[in-house]
């Protein structure tokens, strides 16, 4: 996600490295090339022309300091503009209201219903809310079966009347909330292949009835800068709250993000980053400016492994790495816990400088992971807390049991008495991380 335009942003900067001083002449070629990145990744032509004179009025003539470089004023310059354009502070979703009731809309094909799940599964992670779905797509009934699906999946609760008229759906669903202590009502709405009077016509009816405290318009990023006309078409019917853009992954562009806040007033409040259920990430600009620039999202991160780590496991485990006993049965829980946290890739990707050190571009496959965890599997638990027993009998036992060669046993043995190794100089403080 923004590779493309990041690298060119970062190729940018050398223009102006090794400069005492930020001119109109050096910074000309900087200047041409983010202003190309951001057209030929969609980013509205008006919002270009708005950020480049604005990032080079404040750069121009700026007097640079010994302890700060050209490039890294010009990229704080950049930074700071860039979380303007995104729309400088985080506007959180609506938890408070009990109920709550967000009401979903958007075209067809934008992934509205299955973005309905994943903020079910969102709330009931993040918040300890227990959401209702309500099934209000009365003209697609592959849609009420594919909610219906999404909801026994995640083990979520579908409210669903069939073809029923929406607003007599919306009322029942209410009722239905209140007896079973749902405290969030999700409505996935009808969508169209383009916006239309009847469609508009009906959402509006079951906002003016029932007053949803969320309005959320879901549209798809790689609609480009035709995403701007749709999101004004329903913010001038209805009163939106924010948007989701889905399909921010693999190789969208992503202009849009830079586009809406800025031309329609309307938050981003969350991306749909994965396919999977749990591929919704809250949008905070800050975070998205600095992942754009190569900075990183360590924040991110952390919140990801502090959902699936409990913090005293992960006390005894640095323990262990400190004093160099950490075994092949704790990096096998280790294995388990980073299976959760989702592709590899995406994680590797939010480190800083993932991409000027070549780990944007890196694939993992998951069949090595349970390659690696079939042959921890085969071994006992004290061959695994002992791991230096593996002698040439041994290993062909597990070799055996794990259908995999010797060679790659002693590789894995090879590998993870390196990894001991760096774990322990780094919790020594005798080696310091590249970032």
């Amino acid at each position: 996600m923004f590779d493309y335009l990041g690298d060119k942003i970062s190729n940018a900067m050398k223009n102006i490295k090794g400069m005492g001083r930020i001119t109109e002449e050096n910074i000309q070629d900087a200047m041409k090339e983010i202003r190309m990145a951001l057209l030929e990744a969609d980013v509205n032509y008006t919002v270009v022309k708005e950020f480049t004179n604005n990032v080079k009025e404040q750069a121009l003539g700026l007097d640079v300091s010994k302890s700060i470089n050209p490039d890294e004023l010009f990229i704080k310059i950049v930074r700071d503009e860039l979380i303007k354009l995104l729309g400088e502070t985080q506007v959180p979703l609506e938890t408070n209201k009990k109920p709550t009731i967000l009401m979903l809309v958007g075209l067809q094909g934008s992934g509205k219903t299955t973005t309905a799940g994943k903020l079910a599964l969102y709330l009931r992670k993040k918040h300890a809310k227990n959401p209702l779905l309500v099934a209000c797509d009365i003209y697609r009934p592959a849609a009420i079966d594919q909610l219906k699906q999404i909801g026994k999946e995640i083990n979520i609760e579908v409210f669903d009347k069939g073809t029923q008229e929406v607003n007599k759906t919306v009322k029942e669903a209410l009722d239905y909330a209140k007896e079973n202590k749902n405290d969030y009502i999700i409505i996935d709405t009808a969508g169209r292949l383009q916006i239309d009077e009847e469609l508009m016509n009906e959402l509006k009816s079951i906002e003016d009835n029932y007053n949803p405290d969320e309005v959320i318009l879901v549209i798809d990023a790689m609609m480009g800068q035709d995403a701007i006309n749709v999101i004004n078409g329903f913010n001038d019917k209805l009163t939106l709250t924010g948007c989701i853009l889905t399909k921010l992954d693999g190789n969208t562009k992503g202009g849009v993000a830079l586009s809406v806040r800025h031309l329609t007033n309307v938050p981003i409040k969350f991306i749909g980053d994965s396919e999977k259920m749990d591929g919704l990430t809250s949008f905070d600009p800050k975070r998205m400016a600095e992942r754009i620039l190569d900075m990183g999202d360590i924040i991110s991160i952390a919140e990801k492994v502090e959902s699936i780590v409990d913090e005293e496991d992960a006390k005894k485990e640095a323990i262990k790495m400190k004093k160099g006993t950490y075994n092949l049965e704790d990096f096998l829980n280790n294995l388990k816990q980073i299976k959760k946290l989702g592709p590899l890739e995406k994680i590797i990707g939010m480190l800083p400088q993932a991409r000027q050190m070549g780990l944007n571009n890196i694939s993992i496959n998951p069949k090595d992971l349970a390659h690696i965890e079939a042959i921890i599997l085969s071994m006992t638990p004290y061959e695994r807390e002992h791991p230096e027993i593996l002698k040439a009998s041994r290993k062909q036992r597990i070799a055996a049991g794990s259908g995999r060669t010797v060679e790659e046993i002693n590789r894995l043995l090879k590998q993870f008495e390196q990894m001991k190794t760096m774990m322990k100089q780094i919790s020594n403080g005798n080696m310091k991380m590249p970032f």
